[in-house]
């Protein structure tokens, strides 16, 4: 087979098409999850922290420095907190929501038989087929 062919091959395998789909479906849930921070969390929280946008909570560790007529020579150094701990905030509530999906998918009914496995099934037909003769 050519390159061509054995790339198609690859590509359309059904597991690489599911990561491709979670991919895509990950990377709109978290654009969900910023929007849902940023736009209701974020606003609750900085009516708790006296009014003040919680991303841009920042403690400024030097100052800009200035010239004579007001130009800034140097920038500011800050340490942005807020963004840090929105994006924080982000990743947690993926976290949640990810671990929720994922018990709910694995919850199996509790009164429900395991059944052989298939080497307990092999040994069981061997044994019938042994007292059969």
């Amino acid at each position: 087979m050519g390159f061509l062919a054995d790339f198609k091959a690859f590509a359309t395998k059904g597991n690489l098409v599911d990561v491709a789909i979670g991919f895509l479906m990950g990377t709109a849930f978290t654009k969900l999850v910023g929007s849902f921070t940023e736009g209701l969390v974020a606003p609750i929280l900085g009516l708790l922290t006296g009014g003040k946008d919680f991303s841009k909570l920042s403690w400024t560790l030097k100052g800009a420095q200035l010239d004579a007529n007001n130009n800034v020579t140097s920038e500011a150094i800050t340490f942005k907190y807020g963004a840090f701990l929105t994006s924080t905030l982000d990743f947690i509530i993926v976290a949640l929501v990810c671990y929720l999906f994922i018990k709910a998918v694995l919850r199996k009914d509790p009164n429900a038989k395991a059944g052989p496995t298939p080497t307990e099934q092999l040994l069981t037909e061997i044994r019938d087929e042994l007292r059969k003769k």
